[in-house]
């Protein structure tokens, strides 16, 4: 058996501790959200009054909001959401009021989304835009 310096054995020790405390370090993963407990809510309270088949919204635009088949169909004139891609994605410019104010959604005096909620949407979005 061969002899081991103390030196060594003190350098092991740090190698593992940084090995061991650059594992704890790691920040949890995001929880992934989804679009029926998470989103659809959300588009309940604040779009479906509009966005919904025969309603206002979905007759001038084409939007239908209360599926997510509908969400992810988009307008007349396209796509709505960009999945993994919130920033330009239409819905989220709309909602979060990065839009001229006279498309900002909702419309007249109903009261905007909140942070949270426009957050819960980006972060559907940003996760790929699940059915789930």
């Amino acid at each position: 058996m061969t002899k081991v310096s103390k030196t060594a054995l003190i350098r092991a020790a740090a190698v593992v501790g940084v090995v061991v405390l650059a594992g704890c370090s790691k920040e949890p993963e995001e929880l992934p959200v989804s679009f029926s407990k998470d989103v659809m809510p959300v588009l309940q309270k604040h779009c479906s009054e509009c966005h919904l088949p025969g309603g206002a919204g979905e007759v001038a635009s084409g939007l239908d909001l209360s599926t997510y088949e509908g969400t992810m169909k988009g307008t007349k004139f396209g796509a709505i959401v960009r999945p993994g891609d919130s920033t330009s994605s239409t819905l989220s410019i709309l909602i979060e009021g990065r839009a001229d104010p006279s498309i900002n959604m909702p419309h007249g005096d109903r009261p905007p989304l909140s942070k949270d909620e426009t957050g819960i949407i980006a972060k559907w979005i940003n996760q790929g835009a699940k059915n789930n």
